[in-house]
């Protein structure tokens, strides 16, 4: 049994399914409202892909600092 049959991972795809069903909904409904004719579909998928990055975990962003080799006595404050 995988990492993928975890029941973790099944809620986190229907969370993610979830998301991406009321992306679809707030988007299909902002471009009705705004008298939309056709749906813009890259707009849509605009939306549906920063709604997704926004849920995942974002990278450290952060300096490691100096590698042991770089280190003296004037520079370990």
């Amino acid at each position: 049994m995988g990492m993928a049959d975890t029941p973790e991972s099944e809620e986190s795809r229907l969370d993610r399914r979830a998301l991406i069903e009321a992306v679809i909904a707030a988007e299909l409904e902002r471009q009705a409202l705004e008298g939309a004719i056709r749906i813009d579909v890259a707009t849509m998928a605009d939306a549906i892909e920063a709604a997704l990055e926004a849920s995942e975990p974002a990278l450290p962003d952060f300096d490691d600092g100096r590698r042991p080799e770089e280190l003296n006595a004037t520079n370990d404050d």
